[in-house]
């Protein structure tokens, strides 16, 4: 039952690491999905208990890098084989060996574009406002606050039940973010 359509979510502020990672455990073996935490360093265990899962963005560059292979194979056969092929020596037009460097520099070329272009897409990003910028309390989270943030678009988000399940975690605070 989602309830929560003015707001992007609940906000819970933790007094140190262990129990933001303890309080994500549970989040996520309540059955939510759609949550994230903010630390100011690395948390050890803290990926493991948002329940993150391995991402896309590697078979992304193996597809981008052999793609970027064909085009440069294909652009260099097309060239010297196709649109202006020139006998030099008795050698055959299409000789692969000479088609290598283009090979490969294209390969490296697309891959490269595609882990930048992939890591932006898959982050969502550029976003330059979020709304957790809207609660105040938040500019704790590069220095010393642990925040879990559990977000409305969750399909088992209820504005109250998710709030009096937040706040039986113990935490500081359980705070709404607009949207």
């Amino acid at each position: 039952m989602n309830t929560g359509a003015k707001t992007y979510g609940l906000l819970a502020e933790f007094d140190d690491a262990e129990s933001l990672v303890e309080a994500a455990r549970h989040v996520r073996d309540a059955g939510y999905k759609s949550m994230d935490a903010y630390t100011p360093f690395p948390v050890e265990g803290l990926a493991d208990a948002l329940g993150f899962r391995r991402t896309r963005l590697p078979l992304l560059v193996l597809c981008g890098g052999i793609l970027g292979g064909l085009a440069g194979f294909s652009l260099s056969y097309y060239c010297a084989a196709i649109a202006y092929p020139m006998n030099i020596g008795g050698r055959p037009l299409n000789s692969w060996p000479a088609f290598i460097p283009v090979t490969f520099e294209m390969t490296i070329l697309i891959a490269a574009l595609t882990v930048v272009l992939g890591m932006l897409g898959l982050n969502g990003l550029p976003r330059p406002h979020h709304p957790l910028f809207a609660v105040p309390q938040f500019t704790r989270a590069s220095r010393d606050g642990f925040f879990l943030c559990i977000e409305a678009r969750d399909p088992k988000f209820d504005r109250a039940a998710t709030r009096q399940f937040l706040e039986s975690l113990n935490p500081r605070e359980v705070l709404d973010v607009p949207t």
